[in-house]
């Protein structure tokens, strides 16, 4: 029997923490935020899960503790074919599992207010509003002048926590 030309594993996602430098997923985090300053601000922080495929990343999760008990789900993209598969719950579910053995008690996470996709997507898995965060998404924050969503602008922040 010939050996097959694909790889048996070759289609399977695997999530592991990721341990090289970070810059080898900025066009991930480019996927998350629009502001490359604020992205410049947070990219070394915390821990990041990889979820890759045959050994390319097709997305990522970065946890940023705020205290022991408290963490940020701060970034979180998957790449578009990809989308609507399981992978973006699965880098958040095993992104509330390592926070959770870790100590915390709550995970909090922060999209904007026009992504009614993105909100949705996080209160499927639990979250829930926690506060608005007036004019977060400024051209001193490093965002574009009239960024919109959905042809809604792009100004507010809405966090959302989930008590673990």
């Amino acid at each position: 029997m010939l050996p097959s030309p694909t790889p048996p594993d070759a289609h399977i996602v695997r999530i592991d923490l990721h341990h090289g430098p970070r810059h080898e997923l900025w066009s991930l985090f480019e996927l998350a935020d629009d502001s490359a300053l604020a992205i410049h601000r947070y990219l070394d922080l915390g821990l990041v899960h990889v979820a890759s495929i045959g050994g390319v990343a097709i997305g990522h999760a970065q946890i940023v503790p705020h205290d022991v008990r408290m963490w940020e789900l701060k970034s979180l993209a998957v790449l578009a074919p990809y989308r609507e598969r399981g992978v973006g719950t699965g880098l958040v579910r095993r992104s509330v599992s390592w926070v959770r053995q870790h100590g915390a008690d709550q995970l909090l996470v922060a999209t904007a207010s026009a992504d009614l996709e993105n909100l949705g997507f996080y209160q499927r898995l639990g979250f829930r509003m926690f506060r608005i965060e007036r004019d977060a998404f400024t051209p001193e924050g490093g965002y574009p002048a009239g960024l919109s969503f959905g042809g809604v602008p792009v100004r507010d922040r809405v966090w959302l926590e989930m008590p673990l």
